[in-house]
C-alpha cells in the first residue's frame, strides 16, 4: 500500500492505459480522481472521485484545472490524448491544433494547478504519458508526434525548474499496447504488421505499463527526473 496516505489525479482514467493506472493507484491505498469525457452514472469504482472533461473543450479543460487546483494532488497522470493520421499536407489546421490542445495544452494547464500545493508540500510527482511516435516518428503521424515531442520538452522544464522543490516529472513512451483503440484504429493486420517489428513479439499489456508509472511516482523514486522512458518492447531501438 505504497500510496495509502497520497491523492492522485489521473485524466483519461475511464478506459485503457488510464483506467489502468488508475486501478494500480487504487489497490495500492491512492485516493484517485480521475477526468471521463462523458457524464457516466454507472457505479464505477475504479476512481473514487470523477471529474467530466472534454478537452477539445478549452473552457473544460480550464474548469478541469480548478479541480486540480482544489484537490491537491500529490501526483498528476496526464494520460489523456487523441490522435488522427492523416497524409502531412492533407492535415487541416483545425485537426492539427485540436491535438495540440488536447495533447499539450491541457497537461500544461493541469501541471501548473498542481504544481503550487505540491511545491508548498516539498514532495509531488508528475508523470506525463508520451508514446513511441515521440521518440520516433512514422508517416502520418506528424499532428500526434509534434504533440508527443512536445510533452516530453514540458517535461524536462518542469524537472529542471521544479525538482529542487522535491517534484519529480518524468514521461513515458509506450509503444504498442494492447487497448480497445489500438485494436480498432490499427486492425488486426495492421497490429500484425508493427508486432513483427517488436523485439519482444507482442503487444504491451496496460498492466505492465501502470507498473511503471506507479514507480515513477512513489517514494522509491527520488532521483529520476526529466527523462522520456520507452516501454515498448524494444520497438524505438532497433
Amino acid at each position: 500500500m505504497r500510496f495509502s496516505d497520497k491523492k492522485v489525479f489521473v485524466t483519461g482514467a475511464s478506459r485503457g492505459i488510464g483506467r489502468a493506472i488508475a486501478q494500480a493507484f487504487r489497490d495500492e491505498g491512492a485516493w484517485v480522481i480521475g477526468t471521463r469525457t462523458g457524464r457516466n452514472n454507472d457505479m464505477d469504482d475504479v476512481c473514487k472521485e470523477w471529474v467530466a472533461a472534454d478537452f477539445s473543450y478549452i473552457e473544460q479543460i480550464k474548469a478541469c484545472a480548478d479541480c486540480v487546483r482544489q484537490a491537491a494532488p500529490d501526483i498528476i497522470v496526464n494520460n489523456a490524448g487523441i490522435n488522427k493520421i492523416a497524409p502531412f499536407v492533407e492535415i487541416t489546421p483545425s485537426d492539427f491544433l485540436l491535438i495540440q490542445q488536447v495533447n499539450v495544452f491541457a497537461p500544461f494547464l493541469l501541471c501548473q494547478a498542481a504544481i503550487p500545493a505540491m511545491k508548498k508540500k516539498g514532495w509531488g510527482r508528475i508523470v506525463n504519458v508520451s508514446s513511441v511516435w515521440g521518440k520516433i516518428s512514422k508517416e502520418h503521424r506528424a499532428s500526434y508526434s509534434t504533440s508527443k515531442f512536445a510533452i516530453d520538452g514540458m517535461t524536462l522544464a518542469l524537472a529542471a525548474e521544479h525538482s529542487a522543490d522535491g517534484i519529480i516529472a518524468n514521461s513515458i513512451a509506450p509503444g504498442i499496447i494492447d487497448t480497445e483503440l489500438t485494436r480498432r484504429v490499427l486492425g488486426e493486420a495492421g497490429i500484425q504488421s508493427l508486432v513483427s517489428s517488436v523485439p519482444a513479439g507482442r503487444l504491451g499489456r496496460v498492466a505492465e505499463i501502470a507498473r511503471l508509472v506507479l514507480w515513477l511516482a512513489s517514494e522509491e523514486n527520488t532521483y529520476l527526473a526529466g527523462q522520456n522512458i520507452a516501454i515498448d518492447g524494444g520497438f524505438s531501438r532497433v
